[in-house]
């Protein structure tokens, strides 16, 4: 069988090894671990893996059909010590042969080095950040563009090269779970709002000042889809902040919009696995629209496209200018990057993706 790691005593069975992900957080980069996940169950289908993650984003991964555990966590576990070995004896008794960090910080990696595992799998370089570099003990060289394939290429000294699926449908690297309670709760929002059979969504918020663009600019693109394409664009939102700014969109979108009711993370994705088109900034709901298939429009300023965009060719990303320096200057920056982009910008990827749709060579 291809993909093999090589016959060691640390490992309780070659066939069937005991493997654990480290990725804590967040939304978004948790999905973006997902073929990381997929793939270790395609090379070794009897290898026991789990996956230690923090706080809510363990919804999205629970039940995935990969997966034989979730190990969830406390945000702030790490201050903790009482945390810290409450972890340390969840995951020893996992008795895991390797870790794999998709982080590459320290908390990832002392996750890692408390679980057991005698091969401890991170990056090398600058993506293996603050003590990763000297907890994890086989380190890897990312030279891929996208945090996906970089991702992948921990799976290197494992023997598995999935390379960049681009001619395949992205769902089919995540495959992400759907439970019935979310099927349902998405069908009835939809009726509610009146938005079947074909419908668009948009989500305006995102986690710095820095990724956000003006709502009147996506009040003007529900507009657009709605007088050109014949879509309503349902507005999703999280939290208060956000909910005033899905109002004000649906206020100005002149009838082409509405408002959703609260959601959790499983409907979201549940809602976007029903949509014609998802438009958002570069947010973890973006990425889970790309997750489930969903044709996605993604804006960017602060970080690079090529790097953190949509993943694969189904997708579109809008970016006029990219922001250098660290992260934190990144987040710290206003939102000069993202007024760059026009209206025009977005209705134009808009109208590309729906038009490769109606012909059936989205998936090409």
């Amino acid at each position: 069988m291809s993909g093999l790691a090589p016959m060691t005593a640390s490992i309780h069975d070659v066939n069937a090894p005991r493997i654990l992900i480290v990725r804590l957080s967040a939304i978004g980069d948790v999905i973006h671990g997902l073929p990381v996940l997929t793939s270790l169950r395609a090379a070794w289908p009897r290898a026991f893996i789990a996956w230690v993650v923090e706080g809510r984003s363990a919804d999205l991964i629970e039940g995935h059909s990969a997966l034989n555990a979730v190990v969830q966590v406390k945000r702030g576990w790490l201050k903790r010590p009482s945390s810290v070995l409450d972890l340390r004896a969840r995951l020893r008794a996992l008795n895991f042969d390797i870790s794999i960090d998709l982080q590459g910080l320290s908390k990832s990696a002392i996750a890692a080095r408390l679980s057991g595992a005698g091969q401890r799998i991170g990056f090398a370089g600058a993506d293996g950040r603050e003590i990763s570099r000297w907890l994890n003990n086989t380190r890897v060289h990312p030279t891929a563009t996208h945090v996906i394939d970089r991702n992948l290429e921990l799976l290197r000294p494992l023997g598995i090269y999935p390379g960049r699926m681009s001619t395949r449908d992205p769902a089919a690297l995540f495959n992400l779970p759907e439970s019935a309670e979310s099927a349902t709760a998405a069908t009835n929002i939809l009726y509610a709002g009146q938005l079947l059979p074909g419908f668009a969504m948009i989500n305006p918020g995102a986690g710095w000042a820095s990724k956000l663009w003006p709502p009147d600019r996506f009040a003007a693109v529900a507009e657009h889809l709605g007088r050109w394409h014949g879509l309503s664009s349902l507005v999703v939102w999280a939290g208060e902040k956000e909910r005033d700014w899905a109002v004000r969109i649906v206020e100005r979108a002149g009838g082409h919009a509405r408002l959703a009711p609260q959601t959790t993370l499983c409907q979201l994705a549940a809602l976007a696995r029903r949509a014609n088109l998802f438009v958002s900034a570069d947010t973890g709901p973006l990425h889970l629209a790309v997750a489930v298939g969903t044709p996605s429009v993604g804006l960017f300023g602060p970080m690079p496209a090529e790097r953190n965009g949509p993943y694969g060719t189904r997708h579109a990303a809008v970016q006029k200018v990219c922001l250098t320096g660290s992260s934190r200057s990144r987040r710290a920056a206003d939102d000069a990057s993202m007024r760059a982009i026009a209206v025009s910008d977005v209705t134009a990827a808009c109208d590309t993706l729906l038009a490769r749709s109606i012909s059936g060579r989205g998936c090409a």
